[in-house]
C-alpha cells in the first residue's frame, strides 16, 4: 500500500498518496473491559493499513488472530514472567513452544522484548533487573534450538535509563544504570538484535514545562532549539533518540539500531493531554520518522505508536488511560 495512503487510512484522515515503505506500527494494549475482541482488532488494522504491531503478552486469542494476517510482530514477555524464564533454561523452552513455535508458521513475529521499561533504579521495577538479561540469554537459546534464530530477542528500555541526555551529543546510560544495561547491550551486538526504546516528549515537557516547551514537544517549533556541534534539533523527539545512540556508542553498542518500541501522546487527563495536542504529535510523528534524526539521517525509524486503544483499567495517573488513537467502537479519535 502506498505510504501516505497507509498512514492516513490510519489516522482516519485523507490525503494524497506518496509511493513508499511505512515505518509506524500500533502498541496493542489490552488493560480494559470495552474493547473489540481480538480478531476484529486484527480485522480493524488490516483495514487501516497498520501491519506492524506490538503486543505486551501472549495471549492465545491475539496470536490465533493474527494468524495468517501479514502484520509484523512485537511479542512481548510481561515483567511478572522473568524470573521464571531465567531461573531455567527448561521455562524458556516451554515459553518459546507454546508461544512461538505454535505459531510461528503463519504468524510474523520478528522480535521478543523480554521485560518492559526494567530499571535497577525504579523502586517500580528494580525486583526485576536481575532476571531480564538471563531471560534474554534463555529465550535466545531456545529459538536457536527451535530453529527460530532468526528472531530477535531483545528488551524494551525507557529515558529513565539515560543519566545525561542534554545535548544530546552527550547521552550516557547513568552509574546506577550501567551495570544493568551494559551487558544487555553486549547481548543484542553479538546476536545482530537490535535496541528497543520508548520514547515519550509528553513526560519530559510536563515534567519541566519551562524549559521544554510545549512546540519543541509536539513538533511544531519554528525554528532550531538545541544546537549540538554539528547537529541542530526542532523538535524533542529527534534529541531523544540521538541521545539513546549517544549512550549506545559509549556502551558498545555503536552498530545497534534503534526501534522506538513506544511513543504517543494523551487526549485526556492531565497537562498538556488534549485531543488537539495528541492529534498534531502523532501526525507529526508518522511523517517525522521517515527522515530519521540528524544523528542518523535518511534512516527510516521503525516506530510503534502507543496506543490502538484508551486502556480504562490501566494503573498510574488518569493520562495512562487516554492515549488510544481509536475509540472501542473502532471510530478513529482524530
Amino acid at each position: 500500500m502506498p505510504l501516505m495512503a497507509a498512514i492516513f487510512l490510519f489516522l482516519g484522515l485523507l490525503m494524497p498518496t506518496i509511493t513508499g515503505a511505512q515505518s509506524t506500527g500500533v502498541c496493542y494494549g489490552t488493560l480494559a473491559d470495552n474493547l473489540p475482541s481480538a480478531p476484529e482488532v486484527v480485522q480493524l488494522c488490516q483495514r487501516r493499513g497498520i501491519d506492524k504491531m506490538r503486543i505486551f503478552d501472549p495471549k492465545p486469542e491475539t496470536l490465533e488472530a493474527l494468524r495468517g494476517s501479514g502484520i509484523r510482530l512485537i511479542l512481548g514477555v510481561p515483567n511478572v514472567n522473568l524470573q521464571a524464564l531465567a531461573s531455567t533454561p527448561n521455562a524458556a523452552t516451554d515459553w518459546v513452544k507454546s508461544n512461538v513455535v505454535t505459531y510461528a508458521s503463519d504468524v510474523d513475529i520478528w522480535c521478543i522484548a523480554v521485560g518492559n521499561e526494567v530499571s535497577p533504579i525504579n523502586g517500580a521495577t528494580s525486583q526485576f533487573a536481575q532476571y531480564v538479561l538471563p531471560a534474554m540469554q534463555n529465550i535466545q537459546s531456545a529459538l536457536v534450538a527451535a530453529g527460530l534464530g532468526q528472531i530477535k530477542v531483545s528488551t524494551a528500555s525507557s529515558a529513565e535509563l539515560l543519566g545525561s541526555s542534554y545535548p544530546p551529543s552527550q547521552g550516557a546510560f547513568s552509574d546506577g544504570a550501567s551495570s544493568f544495561i551494559d551487558p544487555i547491550i553486549g547481548f543484542l551486538v553479538n546476536n545482530n538484535s537490535t535496541f528497543l526504546a520508548n520514547v515519550y516528549p509528553y513526560f519530559a515537557h510536563i515534567g519541566d514545562p519551562v524549559n521544554v516547551q510545549l512546540s519543541y514537544a509536539l513538533f511544531t517549533s519554528p525554528g532550531v532549539v538545541v544546537h549540538d556541534g554539528q547537529y541542530g534539533y526542532q523538535n524533542l523527539f529527534d534529541a531523544m533518540v540521538d541521545a539513546f545512540y549517544a549512550a549506545l556508542e559509549k556502551a558498545g553498542g555503536t552498530a545497534l539500531d534503534i526501534v522506538i518500541s513506544e511513543s504517543g501522546w494523551p487526549s485526556d487527563g492531565g497537562v498538556a493531554a488534549t485531543m488537539e495536542n495528541a492529534k498534531t504529535y502523532y501526525t507529526n510523528l508518522v511523517y517525522h520518522v521517515m527522515r530519521g534524526t540528524p544523528k542518523r539521517p535518511e534512516k527510516a525509524l521503525d516506530t510503534y505508536l502507543f496506543a490502538l486503544f484508551d486502556e480504562n483499567q490501566k494503573p498510574g495517573p488518569e493520562s495512562e488511560r487516554h492515549f488510544g488513537l481509536f475509540f472501542p467502537n473502532e471510530v478513529p479519535k482524530y
